[in-house]
């Protein structure tokens, strides 16, 4: 029974990490193939640990393994989100069949803040105890 479950993991995972090589390819800009980069991948390697978990059944390896599921799972989002929070500021261009741009004015061009967060642009004195500095406001 043991055997079916390891051969289940992992075909599968090494199933997904192939939809996930496949995707890098045919994905038509950088934002698509970080999607499914990250969602593919992830549980491909997910299932590829569980595999290695199930196959040495020892206590040590299942915890590592479930130790590196954990962080993956944790980190491989927030990575992919920084890849392409900072790829939309450097002005990646979307695919050209893209229908909306969901982020387009709520960033300010000059900088990475929210165009909320914008000022006017005038200069103020700010009086900080002795030390009196010169602030955008």
């Amino acid at each position: 029974m043991t055997d079916y479950i390891i051969i289940f993991l992992a075909s599968f995972g090494a199933i997904f990490i192939l939809l996930a090589a496949v995707g890098i390819l045919r994905m038509p800009d950088l934002y698509l193939r970080i999607s499914v980069t990250t969602k593919a991948a992830t549980l491909g390697v997910g299932l590829i640990l569980l595999c290695v978990a199930a196959y040495f059944g020892e206590a040590s390896i299942t915890t590592r393994a479930l130790a590196i599921i954990f962080f993956l799972l944790l980190t491989a989002p927030v990575g992919a989100h920084l890849i392409g929070r900072a790829s939309y500021f450097v002005n990646t261009p979307l695919w050209k069949k893209s229908v909306m741009d969901d982020l387009k004015g709520k960033y300010s061009k000059t900088s990475e803040g929210s165009s909320s967060e914008e000022s006017d642009g005038k200069i103020t004195d700010v009086n900080h105890g002795d030390n009196t500095a010169k602030t955008k406001k």
